[in-house]
């Protein structure tokens, strides 16, 4: 007979057997392959890995002039496992001055994973950054004293000067998105934040180094693992050459002071920029050290926006600027010609719209119409343009052709210049004005003709158009970066952009320019020794006008193309044309005139006065936080409020109706049974209170007789 209870036995005690092996397994897996916790305890207490960090890229300008470059810096690291339980903090403390506070704080910092996820006891982490000279020297000579702490020798960025801020940008640490987003990162670096730093992060960084060093029971260093065999060294960062011209940036930046806009240089023939003005700037050497969050707080609280960069960032109605573009659009699609003529009685005036203009002769010309910078011929140019049934089947279809060749001048889109932030601008089609008006007619757009409306470039545009017109149909992509080392360019900066328009036509608008500097808008314009192109721009705005010039030299090959843009400057001849021709000449003839100089130092202290009272403080920014913290709190107690009115309003209606069709139930019984019987109850009810009504009624005369009757004995007696 088989014993089945012993042979359920022998196979439970096989299962329970295998069982506890494959959960054996597994934690022997888990401790010796799926987790290094134990290695990195064996590699601490007999290696140590130093971090070498590379030196970054350095940067200069187009003529070698060095722009940005490295300075020694040194970090103090701490190994949490050899520290714990070794440490005078007291003097510790004394040898780098700071509080016990401090310490306890930052000791506590590093072990918060939620502010240093990468965290390990086993492995350096960083406890104070930029130490100066002077502090590495004192803190090395009592290190012996600190177990767990060691010296990591790094560079950060210096400036040659004051100028450029924008475009150089700046090197902070590295924030926890910065981590994540890239492994080669860990607490502790430093990465690019703005401009060029952050833009080329990756050629200017390098690839870091490791030094295995060999420790002691004690840990005390014995020396590297094997002599350095597996120590990989540090690769420096690239260095880069802009395309900037420092002596022009840096007149830029003077004749800008006081005001509100910017200033950029194109070299039509490769793109490059020259220079990149955006005012107010800041010294870029205040984004360096230990001070650079409290001067990053400051201007970012200034009203003014030091840190926007307006030449690619602000966005502005171009003015008379733009007409170029038109006139070059209207000659290329036949709608004018260098015979035709439009009227100008002070503006453009058609079925009772207006759009003024100053007077000149009239009618006119295109060459004329540019070099007077006259706003009817222009709108009659779109009109006409727009109007054309002809070449256009729809005012849909003429209006989208007029926008194809904006797109083609690089218009309505990035241009994609090294930088980041750039903004695209405004160039509107027949689909914007369709959803914004429904029915609309070219004289509902009119303003566009002459850089108004809803039009809106980037200075980097305007300069950009003075590029493609002096280059009479064509364009690169604008660039900072004139070299890098060891790596070629990027193919999207050297392909040359073909635009939309006729060879003659380019010849109308370039005659137009000259014309403009020789005795129209831009005749007060200095170019010594060259010919000059320019067109002045006068952008409506809320306050005053913005003072606009656009402009390229020498004319026969040119080798700069400017855009000025002075916030509320004025004219366009206040500002824009002063300012521009000077940068002009100062790049072609290498310097400027005495008598040019004088007019430099004059622009230099031409402060225009903003509305801005004063500078926001750190107060000011709490308090309107709090302000729109409490605004959002009695918004959100209002719209409780407003949902709980309507639900009450809800329920009374609902409550109203269900009252209502009772009361029309019961009439409708009523009317259905007009006979009402009452109950058997309520009649002897009824028939009880009438009985008791009757006795009261006849109890007062019973009592008088009865009084009556007395007073008669009372008499006898």
């Amino acid at each position: 007979m088989i014993n089945y209870d012993l042979e359920k036995r022998r196979f439970i005690l096989s299962g329970v057997a295998i069982a506890i092996i494959t959960v054996y397994l597994v934690r022997l897996f888990a401790l010796q392959i799926a987790s290094d916790d134990y290695r990195k305890r064996a590699d601490s207490n007999a290696f140590l890995k130093k971090i070498e960090f590379p030196s970054r890229g350095i940067i200069t300008d187009r003529k070698g002039k060095l722009l940005v470059y490295n300075q020694p810096a040194y970090d103090i690291m701490v190994v949490m496992n050899e520290e714990k339980g070794h440490l005078d903090t007291l003097e510790f403390c004394r040898a780098l001055n700071i509080t016990k506070e401090f310490f306890v704080q930052r000791m506590n910092d590093i072990k918060d994973r939620t502010k240093n996820p990468g965290y390990s006891r086993f492995t350096q982490q960083l406890f104070m950054s930029q130490l100066s000279d002077k502090e590495f020297s004192s803190f090395q000579e009592k290190l012996y004293r600190f177990p767990g702490f060691y010296i990591q020798k790094r560079s950060i960025r210096e400036y040659s000067g004051t100028i450029a801020g924008h475009i150089l940008g700046d090197v902070a640490e590295v924030s926890q998105s910065d981590i994540e987003n890239d492994d080669y990162y860990q607490p502790g670096d430093y990465i690019g934040k703005m401009g060029i730093e952050r833009e080329y992060e990756k050629e200017l960084r390098g690839q870091k180094g490791v030094q295995i060093l060999l420790r002691d029971a004690h840990g005390r260093i014995k020396g590297r693992y094997k002599n350095g065999q597996y120590d990989q060294k540090p690769r420096p960062g690239s260095d880069l050459q802009l395309g900037i011209d420092a002596d022009l940036q840096a007149l830029g930046e003077r004749l800008m002071e006081g005001k509100l806009g910017a200033v950029v240089a194109i070299e039509p023939k490769t793109g490059q920029i020259l220079a990149m003005v955006s005012s107010p700037t800041f010294d870029p050497r205040e984004m360096i050290g230990k001070m650079r969050g409290k001067n990053q707080q400051r201007m970012t609280l200034d009203p003014s926006k030091p840190l926007l960069n307006r030449a690619i960032m602000g966005q502005y109605p171009p003015g008379s600027t733009f007409k170029t573009s038109q006139a070059i659009t209207y000659f290329s699609e036949g709608i004018v010609n260098d015979s035709t003529r439009f009227p100008c009685h002070h503006g453009f005036s058609f079925h009772g719209l207006h759009v003024g203009c100053h007077a000149h002769a009239s009618p006119i010309s295109i060459v004329p119409a540019l070099s007077t910078s006259c706003n009817a011929y222009f709108c009659w140019g779109l009109y006409y343009m727009l109007s054309n049934r002809k070449k256009y089947k729809t005012l849909d279809d003429a209006m989208d052709r007029w926008r194809d060749y904006m797109v083609s001048m690089g218009f309505g889109y990035k241009l994609g210049i090294d930088l980041p932030g750039e903004k695209r601008g405004l160039i509107p089609n027949a689909e914007f004005y369709d959803n914004a008006f429904g029915r609309w007619n070219p004289l509902s757009v009119i303003s566009i003709s002459i850089g108004q409306g809803e039009i809106n470039l980037t200075p980097l545009q305007i300069a950009n158009l003075g590029a493609i017109i002096a280059n009479r149909g064509y364009y690169y992509a604008p660039h900072v970066v004139r070299k890098i080392q060891g790596v070629q360019l990027k193919q999207k900066y050297l392909k040359r952009h073909k635009v939309m328009g006729t060879p003659q036509a380019f010849n109308e608008v370039v005659a137009g320019m000259v014309s403009s500097a020789h005795g129209g808008t831009c005749a007060h314009a200095v170019h010594p020794g060259y010919t000059l192109a320019g067109k002045t721009g006068t952008a409506q705005n809320r306050g005053k006008d913005h003072s606009v010039f656009m402009g390229f030299a020498p004319v026969e090959s040119p080798k700069i193309a400017i855009a000025v843009y002075v916030e509320n400057g004025g004219f366009g001849a206040v500002y824009g044309v002063p300012i521009g021709s000077l940068m002009m000449e100062q790049y072609i003839n290498g310097k400027l005139t005495p008598h040019d100089e004088a007019q430099a130092v004059s622009i230099q202290n031409r402060h225009i006065s903003y509305s801005f009272k004063r500078k926001m403080t750190l107060s000011d920014s709490l308090r309107l936080d709090s302000i729109k913290r409490v605004t959002h709190i009695k918004d959100s107690l209002r719209l409780v409020r407003e949902r709980q009115n309507i639900e009450a309003k809800q329920r009374a209606n609902q409550l109203k109706a269900e009252r209502d069709a009772k009361e029309k139930e019961k009439k409708q019984q009523m009317l259905n049974d007009p006979i009402i019987k009452d109950d058997e109850e309520i009649r002897i009810k009824t028939e009880k209170e009438d009985k008791n009504k009757d006795k009261d009624r006849d109890q007062p005369n019973s009592v008088k007789k009865k009084d009556k009757e007395n007073r008669r004995t009372d008499d006898k007696k």
